[in-house]
């Protein structure tokens, strides 16, 4: 399409009568400079850097892909409930002109951004009503308020307690043999898609000369590839251990880039389970073929380590049966100002047609998802039937897939042993390969994702946590035990990035899930947000008030041995006594 003849050269924010009208190229000044134009002086205090660079951040997105995602926007139905919540903001403003505007601002070379988007959208005025606008604006302060209460609370109450003593050794650290690398593609003839009469699926294998031990898959996420994972790959080869990264082609970074129709199709729901089906008896065949190692590959103790929708593939490897019904209920309640990115792509399989055979694949053996897409997916109760043990990674601030909808409350819902590792102020990418990280998805306005050097401590980290999880099934487990505690995750905290690791989740955090999910019935999302906001800042009162206590009491004189010290738990001594060490304090003559 054709750039607009006209752009937008004022925007008026209309409450009631009132009319107030800012200049676009006030906005660029103010966005591009550290100048503040006399139009927008009166608004110098909410002109943050962090509104100025949200307003000038460009996104190298290729204009092919902004085709696309506007496309499948305004085709799904989730997309029109979102072009209706525009419409109440800018009555003007039409999904035609929206769509005209994202594909003149992508073009090269200045990249998408939001001052973009209004350059050039083909009108001279654009009129926003200030009330919808508010309301918009306050749903997702709301949303951004809860999330970092929320990891202000998973700090404070996942132990951060570190026991003394020394690491036997150092599992992050490199092993001792090269890893190596073989490329393969393999084709499955009976599934098609994306102009192709076959299904072809490209691996690495990472391997040493003398792999032994369990066999470790990688799952991408949604966009990415089979390298976002490469730095674990070719650490756990280089402790001799043998790992297959899969790639799927319907969800990967050129089906994203290249294919028609949907963003993400409801097939891959199926296929993405199936592609490592195909895998495992691929490498089946491999060992069956073998002249003198018919074990090379390990297929009785499989770990699948799956990030974001690769979580998602790892569950439904692993028993959990999707439940089409309650997504569909969930996806028809759905409100846009409310969604997550996660929402999106998990109500693209409503439209799905379910295999009579299922998913499961019982040579999975453990679990090791990080970022996961969970949320309706499996209904209440399917992740009840998921027995094998399970590390969840969670990133507190993920914009992508937010933690209380997508992990933690599965967390519990789980069957079998499961640990959950706590990265507060994590985003969804924290834990990618940096040189296979495409920087412009760490760029996107409204989901920030963290500089590469703070999170360097985490992907050092994650490489001895994993590899410590997959020799649980080795007779060397207890060795690598040590590295599974909350002890060995303080070693690699930092003020950026603390890390918490537990077996379990705090009765707070429990009680903060259950309540969500009571109110969900009697309250509007806004009201759910404020209620929830005041919930979690009661649990973070009570624990400042905790800490306060017990501080105290460390420091107060107990060393008279004559003095044994209140027990709270126990009945208080004589009210004379109590009143005098509350009004002069506790003294060693008092008994």
């Amino acid at each position: 399409m054709a750039s607009p003849v006209q752009a937008v050269e004022e925007i008026v924010v209309q409450l009631g009568p009132v009319q107030v009208p800012l200049q676009v190229s006030d906005l660029e000044t103010a966005a591009t400079t550290d100048q503040v134009p006399p139009g927008l002086r009166p608004y110098g205090p909410l002109l943050t850097p962090a509104v100025r660079q949200t307003l000038r951040r460009p996104l190298s997105l290729d204009p092919q892909m902004s085709d696309r995602i506007v496309a499948d926007l305004l085709g799904s139905d989730n997309g029109q409930q979102l072009l209706e919540l525009l419409a109440e903001v800018a009555p003007g403003l039409t999904p035609a002109d929206l769509q005209v505007a994202i594909q003149s601002a992508a073009q090269p070379p200045g990249g998408l951004s939001l001052l973009g988007i209004l350059q050039n959208l083909p009108a001279e005025k654009l009129t926003l009503r200030a009330g919808s606008l508010l309301t918009l604006l306050t749903q997702f302060g709301l949303s951004q308020r809860e999330q970092l209460a929320h990891s202000d609370v998973l700090k404070q109450t996942l132990s951060d307690e570190t026991m003394a003593g020394v690491m036997p050794f150092n599992p992050a650290a490199a092993g001792s043999t090269e890893p190596r690398v073989w490329s393969q593609a393999l084709v499955d003839p009976s599934r098609s898609g994306y102009g192709q009469d076959q299904r072809t699926i490209p691996i690495d294998i990472y391997y040493s000369r003398n792999s032994q031990g369990p066999l470790v898959l990688l799952s991408h996420g949604f966009g990415a590839d089979r390298d976002f994972l490469a730095y674990l790959g070719n650490h756990l080869a280089s402790h001799g251990l043998t790992v297959v990264s899969i790639e799927h082609p319907g969800s990967n970074v050129k089906a994203l880039a290249e294919a028609e129709g949907a963003i993400l199709p409801a097939s891959e729901f199926i296929d993405r389970p199936l592609d490592v089906h195909l895998v495992l008896d691929y490498l089946q065949e491999l060992n069956e073929a073998a002249i003198t190692d018919r074990r090379r590959f390990n297929l009785d103790e499989v770990t699948l380590v799956g990030h974001s929708l690769g979580g998602y593939t790892g569950l439904a490897l692993a028993g959990a049966p999707l439940d089409l019904d309650a997504l569909n209920q969930f996806c028809q309640a759905l409100t846009p100002n409310a969604l997550s990115p996660a929402d999106w792509l998990q109500c693209a399989a409503t439209d799905l047609a379910l295999p009579p055979t299922g998913l499961t694949d019982d040579r999975i053996t453990q679990l090791v998802i990080m970022n996961p897409i969970i949320g309706q997916l499996f209904g209440a109760e399917g992740l009840s039937q998921v027995e094998v043990p399970t590390l969840i990674l969670t990133g507190t601030e993920d914009g992508v897939t937010p933690s209380g909808d997508q992990q933690l409350r599965p967390f519990d819902q789980l069957s079998g042993p499961r640990a959950l590792i706590a990265v507060i102020g994590g985003t969804h990418l924290s834990v990618g390969d940096p040189d296979n990280l495409n920087p412009a998805l760490t760029e996107i306005p409204f989901m920030p994702e963290l500089p590469i050097d703070e999170t360097e401590q985490l992907r050092t980290y994650l490489k001895g946590t994993l590899l410590s999880f997959v020799m649980q099934q080795t007779p060397q487990r207890r060795r690598y035990k040590p590295f599974l505690t909350a002890t060995y995750a303080q070693q690699f905290s930092t003020e950026a990035l603390p890390l918490r690791y537990s077996d379990h989740l705090p009765d707070s955090i429990a009680h903060w899930l259950w309540m969500g999910e009571a109110m969900e019935q009697y309250l509007s999302p806004p009201l759910e947000s404020v209620a929830s906001l005041l919930h979690l800042g009661l649990i973070g009162l009570q624990y400042d008030v905790d800490r306060f206590r017990r501080k105290a009491i460390a420091h107060m004189p107990f060393r008279d041995r004559r003095f044994q010290p209140i027990s709270f738990g126990h009945p208080y001594p004589a009210p004379s006594m109590a009143l005098d060490v509350a009004l002069h304090g506790l003294h060693p003559t008092h008994e």
